[in-house]
């Protein structure tokens, strides 16, 4: 109820202000940015006060859908997924295996979109020894119009912090590109490099690439079969 009554007291102003201000405009606005294109600066009238009804324009194509929304709506659905983590300082030594499975759907109205991940992985327990841990984890997806980028954000339960990180997609090789910057323990940042390749609508493959001292290594791969396909 308060995030309600807080979104209608801003409606409210908005459009408050869009009637006092007419009355002192003496010409009209600059046009709306597209969708996709680039951020056009804050309309204004003559008198150098914001036009709130270009304003309300340009949000209203900021919020439309576009084939950037269709690319991610096209991943929906259920996978199957084979994970391979290199986690051992000896570059010579095998990596852990394991498999799960992930689920994606829209939200609001394909503006986001949500993975639900289920898996196991190996972890020390504490007398040490290796042992299978539940994981779950869940991403929220989309692409911001204003920024004109792939936006994620990413939670599991093996922390409890939240990672961001924008992209952007090649169509050429149909790949995604997103970078971020994950913090471990406090103080150790690492930056992270995530390529998520469509081989074809039934299969995708995610590289993840950490850089340490300088330098990228590969530490994750995840290869996604859409279930019920081989």
């Amino acid at each position: 109820m308060r995030v309600m009554k807080t979104f209608m007291s801003l409606v409210t102003a908005l459009f408050a202000t869009l009637i006092a201000s007419s009355s002192f405009a003496q010409s009209p606005a600059t046009s709306p940015a597209t969708a996709t294109g680039a951020t056009a600066a804050q309309p204004a009238t003559a008198t150098g006060q914001p036009n709130p009804e270009e304003m309300m324009k340009q949000m209203m194509e900021m919020s439309k859908l576009n084939e950037n929304h269709k690319l991610l709506a096209d991943m929906n659905g259920s996978w199957n997924y084979t994970i391979k983590m290199w986690m051992s300082p000896d570059p010579n030594a095998q990596p852990q295996q394991s498999k799960g499975t992930a689920s994606r759907k829209s939200a609001m109205g394909g503006r986001y979109f949500t993975m639900d991940v289920t898996g196991k992985l190996q972890m020390p327990g504490e007398d040490g020894k290796m042992k299978d841990m539940q994981f779950k984890g869940m991403a929220i997806e989309g692409y911001d119009n204003v920024k004109k980028k792939f936006v994620s954000s990413w939670i599991d339960n093996m922390g409890t912090g939240i990672q961001y990180s924008e992209g952007t997609y090649d169509p050429a090789s149909k790949t995604f590109t997103f970078s971020s910057e994950m913090e471990m323990m406090p103080g150790m940042k690492t930056p992270v490099r995530e390529v998520l390749k469509m081989t074809d609508k039934d299969h995708m493959m995610m590289e993840w690439y950490e850089t340490h001292g300088g330098q990228e290594k590969k530490t994750m791969e995840i290869a996604y079969t859409r279930a019920g396909k081989k």
